[in-house]
Formats: C-alpha cells, sequence, structure tokens
C-alpha cells in the first residue's frame, strides 16, 4: 500500500466539539455550580457518608503503625519516668525513715523531760480520715461538710486537719456528716505559738486583699514578730493538741499612730482539699473517762 493513500486527517473526536477555553469557562461554571448546590441541599452526603464508611478500615489499618511506634516510645518513656520516680520516692522513704527515727527519739527524750519536770505527758490524739462533701454555699462564712459524723464517733468541736496544718473545727454535727468551719472564717479563732520566738497570742479569721487568711490581734507594734515566722497551735485550749502547723507570717504592718501591729499569716493547710483527718479534742474524754 502506497503511503500517499493514508487518510491522515484527524478522527472525528478530535475535530468536532467546542474550543478548548469555551469547555474550561462551561466545567468550571458547572462545578461551581454543583458545590453551591451541594452546600445548600446537601444531596452527596449519603455519597460522602457511604465513602467514609467503605474506607475507615483502611484508615484503621493506614494509622495502626503510627499508633504502635507512639505505644512503644510511651511505653519505654513512661517506663523511664516510673524509674525515676521509683528512685526518688526510696531517697526519699530513707529520709522520711531517718527523720522518723529522730522524731521518735526527740519524743522521748520530751517525754522524759516532762516527766522530770513533773508535767503532763503529751498524748497523742486517735484520729480518722473524712472525705469533704461539698462547701457550704455562704459567702459570709467559710465552711464544708465532710461525710463523718456522730455514726463515726465525730465530737463537736473536733479540730480538722491535713498534710499542710490544720483547716479548721467541726462546728455543727449531724448523724453521717459533720459541718467544718475554716480557721479563715470571721467567727473562728485559735490560740497559736510562734515557733522562733515562742510568744503566744491568738488568730482570727480574716480577708486580706480578697485572700482568706487568718490575723494575730493585739500584738504590740515593737513585738519581735518577722515575715515567715511560723505559727502552730499552742494547746492551751484544751481543743487543739500543741505543735500542728497553723500558718506563716506573710504581712506586717507597723503604723507609730497605733500602738499594735496588724499581723496577717497564710494558713499552711489546702483548705479546698478533697481529704482532711478528723481529730478528737484533746481535752476531750473517751467513753471510759480517758482523754484520748
Amino acid at each position: 500500500m502506497a503511503l500517499d493513500s493514508i487518510d491522515r486527517t484527524p478522527p472525528p473526536f478530535f475535530r468536532v466539539g467546542f474550543a478548548p477555553l469555551t469547555k474550561l469557562i462551561f466545567f468550571g461554571a458547572l462545578s461551581l455550580l454543583l458545590m453551591y448546590a451541594d452546600k445548600q441541599l446537601q444531596f452527596t452526603l449519603p455519597v460522602r457518608s457511604a465513602l467514609s464508611t467503605l474506607i475507615l478500615p483502611v484508615q484503621w489499618i493506614v494509622l495502626q503503625p503510627g499508633r504502635a511506634i507512639e505505644s512503644v516510645s510511651e511505653y519505654f518513656q513512661n517506663l523511664d519516668q516510673a524509674q525515676s520516680d521509683l528512685a526518688a520516692a526510696k531517697i526519699k522513704a530513707l529520709q522520711q525513715a531517718a527523720r522518723s527515727q529522730q522524731v521518735e527519739q526527740l519524743l522521748l527524750e520530751n517525754q522524759n523531760l516532762r516527766q522530770l519536770m513533773g508535767l503532763q505527758p503529751l498524748l497523742a490524739s486517735s484520729s480518722q480520715v473524712a472525705e469533704v462533701l461539698f462547701d457550704v454555699a455562704d459567702p459570709y462564712n467559710q465552711r464544708m461538710v465532710i461525710d463523718k459524723g456522730l455514726l463515726k464517733d465525730v465530737a463537736l468541736g473536733s479540730p480538722v486537719i491535713d498534710a499542710g496544718g490544720v483547716v479548721g473545727q467541726v462546728t455543727r454535727v449531724f448523724p453521717m456528716t459533720s459541718e467544718v468551719t475554716l480557721l479563715t472564717d470571721r467567727d473562728q479563732s485559735i490560740p497559736v505559738l510562734n515557733s522562733r520566738t515562742g510568744a503566744r497570742n491568738v488568730a482570727y479569721g480574716d480577708i486580706l486583699n480578697g485572700t482568706p487568711q487568718i490575723e494575730l490581734r493585739f500584738v504590740p507594734a515593737s513585738a519581735d514578730v518577722k515575715e515567715g515566722d511560723l505559727l502552730t497551735t499552742s494547746g492551751i485550749d484544751g481543743v487543739y493538741p500543741s505543735g500542728l502547723q497553723v500558718g506563716r507570717i506573710g504581712h506586717i504592718e507597723r503604723r507609730v499612730d497605733i500602738s499594735f501591729a496588724r499581723i496577717h499569716a497564710t494558713p499552711l493547710a489546702e483548705l479546698k482539699g478533697r481529704h482532711v483527718l478528723v481529730l478528737r479534742p484533746s481535752g476531750l474524754k473517751d467513753g471510759k473517762g480517758n482523754t484520748p
């Protein structure tokens, strides 16, 4: 067959139709119309839902290698953290053990000295753990309710403490609950002792710049009081055992025209904690007539 006999004209498919620019404008407009219609009518939502359901296993399979790597990495990180925490806990346990031995020795020496001086020996108070149920919704009082009451031998006036120090005192007792007035309440007072100087005073609940505090009243302006001094319970009221941490002096205001200083201390207890320890009042006797 001769080459000049071959038909070199393009097929009708490439020869018939609109111009490329016309097609671009048409299909662009059609795409915009379809997107707008889908936005308004959501007619492709079932299709997308079906497709997402079908490709979900594929997505899950694709994500598994990354999740496996993350799990392995997290496992080793947690393992390292656990080992570090364990080492720190062992060191802290050793330190606490040494401190506990010193405390036992000091208690023994204190007991012997009190016996030599003819003083009444210090007695440990019985205690029980209670959970804070809620804070009393009263803007004028600072109180909370705990889950222990008369059925658990909670006595009226029992001191309430936590790991930081004194929280307050039981002021109402019900069969299954009790109401605790925080030591920062305006109607609450507690006898305290300055651990540095040995000076005794009474601390009252107060508010300083919107923050619950305790205030030492009727302290002479010339008294030896410094910021940072630790206040503990003195034990002279027969309610709070002596030596419990109460607060730390944080604000002292002395004025030449006033004979008394204005002294505020920050409570060391976490007044919004979840668990507290309820002590038996140091001067209260049990059913056998013995102090706890």
